[in-house]
């Protein structure tokens, strides 16, 4: 193939990488920051945006470094990146072009570059009246974003501003490709790419979409599997509960699994308990808010007594541990601790990153303190230091409900004073 027909392909979104003629772009020479940096700059500004102006370029380059002769180091780069280009498989070319101050890209080939070609995309599906066309482009734009604009220099001011430019230009793309499939009911493509947009922006509650095309697909067990994996993580890595829309589609599925008719044989296969795991029950905090408020329900008619225990990790002073690699050490250990030092029909939950939650039936509040010690001894079996970094309160489920209780309970959340 003649060369002038091959076409260079550049990747920005996700990770930066360049292909020519179908095979990787590779530096043979140490490609030192600043110079993969300038031709990332240059990349950027390339085609459509004609380049990029020359005060502009050596802000982007050097930002807030105190450099004593900036232009003299652009020069040094721009000879050194030449340098580094002509070590490549690419044709042999004078690809920096200076021109009245505008620091250009310029290849023999064409040259394409996904980030430019992804907002051009959601530009022109704005201004697009046909909703088939408008559709088009917008899954065009969602297909093209394979995650944020050059993470590997998220810290530089340049690329934060343009990154969040972008992000919001996939918002943009993304909920007009979601409502037109919605309108056309389209299930399996709602899947797509709102598996896709899980998979970038896991804390961004992406999941409704993933759980509404779940239930649009009649995959209900898929989308309750989800949604408790989505509520772990929110409560276990970040201490929060899932917005007001997924719970809004948690209860909507719990209602159509219901109204679903299904063989006595099904049922009670779903239902059973997968495995037969030792020691307490861990739930997840949805689900744990539900069976302690079946249990608050039994205990009222039957007067059996049931109290909550309140496990916190600590620090050295006492306080509450804050999120560090050691405290999640911590917090997988008391986990696993918990779990031993229970009964099978105890249950618990995370609450949060430091701070877990015990259900305990038909107990006392003596064998309360009995219980923690156990725990306390199966936490610090290796490290009997560890002993200091742990503290509880334990409160009867039939007192939680007096003002004399420091624990609360509040709409879908646990408070204590």
């Amino acid at each position: 193939m003649e060369e002038e027909n091959l076409e260079l392909k550049v990747y920005m979104l996700g990770k930066f990488s360049m292909v020519y003629g179908g095979q990787p772009v590779v530096f043979k020479r140490n490609s030192a920051t600043k110079v993969l940096k300038l031709l990332q700059i240059l990349l950027h500004y390339s085609g459509v945006r004609g380049g990029i102006p020359r005060n502009q370029l050596l802000e982007e380059l050097y930002g807030r470094e105190d450099v004593s002769d900036a232009a003299n180091n652009l020069r040094v780069t721009v000879h050194r990146l030449k340098k580094m280009l002509a070590d490549t498989a690419l044709p042999e070319y004078e690809y920096i072009q200076i021109e009245n101050g505008i620091y250009r890209w310029k290849s023999p080939m064409a040259t394409w570059v996904d980030v430019i070609d992804f907002s051009e995309s959601v530009k022109a599906g704005e201004a697009e009246t046909h909703e088939g066309e408008r559709y088009r482009l917008f899954r065009k734009a969602c297909m093209l974003y394979h995650g944020e604009f050059l993470p590997e220099l998220s810290g530089e001011d340049w690329v934060i501003i343009n990154s969040v430019a972008y992000k919001k230009q996939y918002v943009t793309a993304l909920t007009g490709v979601w409502d037109y499939l919605k309108y056309v009911q389209n299930y399996e493509e709602m899947l797509e790419i709102s598996t896709e947009a899980v998979r970038i922006y896991p804390f961004d509650e992406w999941q409704a979409m993933k759980i509404e095309a779940l239930m649009g697909l009649n995959r209900y067990k898929e989308a309750m599997d989800f949604y408790e994996e989505t509520s772990r993580m929110f409560f276990e890595e970040l201490g929060i509960s899932p917005s007001g829309r997924i719970m809004k589609l948690f209860e909507e599925m719990s209602a159509r699994m219901t109204g679903n008719y299904q063989a006595t044989g099904e049922i009670e296969e779903r239902l059973k308990e997968e495995g037969e795991e030792e020691g307490a029950f861990y739930l997840s905090l949805p689900s744990f808010r539900d069976s302690y408020r079946l249990f608050q329900r039994v205990l009222e008619r039957n007067g059996q007594s049931a109290y909550l225990m309140v496990i916190t990790l600590t620090d050295s002073k006492g306080r509450p541990a804050e999120a560090t690699e050691r405290q999640e050490e911590f917090s997988r250990k008391l986990h696993a601790a918990i779990q031993k030092s229970l009964r099978r029909g105890d249950c618990f939950t995370k609450y949060s990153p430091s701070q877990f939650l015990i259900l305990l039936i038909g107990t006392n509040k003596e064998n309360c303190k009995r219980i923690f010690q156990r725990i306390l001894d199966n936490f610090a079996m290796e490290h009997r230091t560890w002993k200091n970094y742990l503290k509880y309160y334990v409160s009867s489920v039939a007192d939680i409900k007096s003002d004399s209780s420091q624990l609360k309970i509040a709409g879908n959340e646990f408070h204590w004073k």
